[in-house]
């Protein structure tokens, strides 16, 4: 079996009760933080290894990093790692896409990640800002102003909508 697919039995729960749910993934989210601190203080650096290698280099387990590598896939500058066939002798890259990394981070809602002081060197406030905001807004649905008939045709012609192109509605 694929380590990620032991993973994602572990952390989804098949037989798991809740509480240990939780407890997996509150022991997760401080370990996987302290990756992030870590990556984040040199954002420019490419780490690469087996899965086994960087779980050593970060301290964790090796079913703990493939869940980190899962989380990251899509923060990754133009490489993927074979996420689904890992194994833990699978050679991986990490190499962010500090952007990607930021914006993926508020659409996860995990902001005891995209609140690291490490962002300060990394990105301006300002573009965190606008980040945060583009993230944001990606999720809110705008519907159009709804056209009546008899209000002047969208298409410009002077006509009612009703006598223009709402006759062929």
């Amino acid at each position: 079996m694929a380590l990620l697919e032991t993973w994602r039995n572990l952390a989804y729960g098949n037989g798991s009760s809740d509480k240990e749910k939780t407890r997996l993934w509150d022991e997760y989210f401080a370990i996987e933080k302290g990756i992030y601190e870590k990556i984040l203080s040199n954002p420019t650096e490419v780490v690469s290894g087996t899965v086994k290698e960087l779980a050593e280099r970060y301290d964790t387990e090796i079913l703990i990093m493939t869940g980190f590598l899962d989380g990251i896939s899509e923060s990754l500058k133009g490489y993927e790692n074979p996420i689904d066939t890992m194994e833990e002798d699978t050679q991986v890259k990490i190499e962010i896409d500090p952007e990607k990394l930021y914006y993926n981070m508020v659409a996860a809602k995990a902001d005891w990640l995209y609140s690291l002081p490490q962002w300060d060197s990394i990105l301006s406030e300002e573009r965190r800002k606008e980040l945060y905001k583009q993230q944001k807004a990606s999720g809110t649905v705008r519907k159009e102003k709804k056209v009546f008939p008899n209000d002047p045709c969208p298409c410009g012609s002077g006509k009612k909508y009703k006598k223009c192109c709402g006759k062929n509605v």
